[in-house]
């Protein structure tokens, strides 16, 4: 057992206290709206807690596996996170999960950019407007950072991308894709100079995605499974479809994401 490691055996030990927090107690809704960075994010696994570091995220605490310490531990040790050990049933109760990871991590949330500066440095944007499952956001996430998009736009209502859940989900891949959020979507995306913007919609009228050209500059915007997008950003955008098989209208958001990544990727 390395020094660095404190094995504490009580579950209710103070100590654990902010590893019990609820994305709520995490950071609320003023501090996720906060650019600058406010709050905490919860990182399970040693692959995430890893893209987290290697990304420049301030670790706060960890949690390990008393039995089998990953090797990530050290690392933030190293830089004065305490690192506190527990057997599987603590480490059970005190995370929620039924199969706790062997390291989960407390890290501060990271200053963000703006849609504005977040565009001036981008060539490929996804756009999301109430897509409020996390779950959805991390694939998105996934998808858009393996196929080459290189930045991530979501409305207030938008799930988190740092949600324990979003980030599970992308395994890490966010701290790849930097995102900017944004109370007023569609007047920002209004803004954007010099990009091509089309709208994912199951509208028969509208084009399909395989025969558009796409241009240097493109954002893709993404809209809720329940009502799709809003009007105030169909009329910014060209709208595209994935073609379907007769009797399917649609692909939920995640999966509609890993097409339009794949069409409308750069090509130069």
């Amino acid at each position: 057992m390395s020094a660095d490691v404190i094995v504490i055996d009580d579950p209710d030990d103070e100590r654990f206290a902010q590893f019990r927090l609820n994305e709520r107690g995490l950071a609320n809704r003023a501090q996720k709206r906060d650019d600058a960075g406010a709050g905490l994010f919860l990182a399970e696994g040693d692959l995430v807690v890893e893209r987290a570091l290697d990304a420049g995220c301030v670790p706060v605490a960890a949690l390990v596996d008393a039995q089998r310490i990953p090797a990530i531990a050290g690392r933030l040790a190293g830089v004065g996170a305490p690192v506190y050990a527990g057997g599987d049933e603590v480490r059970r109760i005190i995370s929620g999960l039924g199969m706790p990871q062997a390291i989960i991590a407390l890290f501060e949330r990271p200053a963000r950019p703006s849609v504005a500066e977040l565009a001036a440095r981008c060539r490929r944007l996804v756009v999301l407007e109430a897509v409020d499952n996390p779950a959805n956001v991390g694939s998105i996430i996934r998808n858009a950072a393996a196929l080459g998009w290189d930045g991530l736009i979501l409305d207030h209502t938008s799930a988190d991308p740092l949600a324990r859940r979003s980030l599970r989900v992308a395994m890490g891949t966010a701290f790849a894709l930097p995102h900017a959020r944004t109370t007023t979507l569609a007047a920002d995306i209004a803004g954007l100079a010099a990009v091509e913007l089309y709208a994912m919609t199951p509208d028969p009228a509208a084009a399909p995605i395989d025969a558009v050209e796409p241009g240097e500059r493109v954002a893709m915007l993404i809209g809720s499974e329940r009502s799709g997008l809003s009007n105030d950003l169909l009329q910014l955008a060209t709208p595209v479809r994935i073609p379907m098989t007769p009797g399917v209208d649609s692909l939920n958001a995640a999966a509609a994401t890993a097409v339009g990544c794949w069409e409308l990727r750069f090509r130069g």
